[in-house]
């Protein structure tokens, strides 16, 4: 009888734990968590299973493993805020998997991305034949994002948070070079200033960070 009530008392107090640690981390949908929340999320379940099936076992044992892994959340969130390069290891970049109407076999032999997968996503999306497509983008999600010729070009940041992102530049047949010389063109001389920056309607568009405003 000790035992139930012990476990009832962890169920419960596990569970606003749980909870709180969830809303701390902040709102994301689940195909959008990123390989580090995802491994926080499992473990938080293994300890917080192990809490329950050892009533014996302090519960402060479970407790601060819990509490370093939302400290080692909260810290991977903070770097790759800053850093976008720690952001593409961590959460992956978007691929191009169709351009002009043809499949980019390369690329899907590199994302692990077959054709069953492929056709099912545009099945889903009610498109009937791969040349309809002008891109089709695999989001780090995994979701597909799919642009008819009719629709509006996707637009995808050549610069994000002072990184020159060279695979956005080789998809819109651009060299770094030319960036470069197009930035100062606007006396914009270090890209490490610069916020966001796109090129959209052969026009190249430039949000520079808040410090250098």
């Amino acid at each position: 009888m000790h035992d139930l009530v012990i476990i009832g008392f962890r169920t419960l107090f596990l569970y606003a734990l749980i909870v709180l640690i969830l809303r701390l981390m902040g709102k994301r949908e689940v195909g959008e968590l990123s390989v580090i929340d995802i491994v926080v999320f499992v473990i938080i379940a293994e300890v917080a299973a192990f809490a329950l099936d050892s009533p014996d076992e302090k519960l402060i044992n479970s407790i601060l493993p819990m509490l370093i892994l939302l400290v080692i959340q909260f810290v991977s969130s903070y770097i790759s805020l800053k850093n976008k390069k720690f952001r593409d290891i961590v959460d992956g970049d978007t691929s191009v998997i169709i351009r002009d109407g043809i499949i980019l076999e390369e690329e899907m032999r590199k994302q692990r991305y077959n054709l069953d997968d492929l056709f099912q996503q545009l099945r889903e999306k009610e498109i009937g034949s791969v040349f309809e497509v002008a891109f089709a983008y695999l989001e780090p999600s995994g979701n597909l994002a799919v642009f008819k010729y009719e629709d509006t070009a996707p637009v995808l940041p050549l610069i994000s948070d002072g990184y020159i992102d060279a695979r956005h530049l080789k998809i819109q047949n651009k060299t770094e070079e030319w960036l470069v010389k197009e930035l100062r063109k606007k006396g914009i001389e270090d890209p490490k200033k610069v916020f966001y920056c796109s090129f959209e309607n052969e026009e190249l568009k430039v949000q520079l960070k808040q410090a250098y405003l």
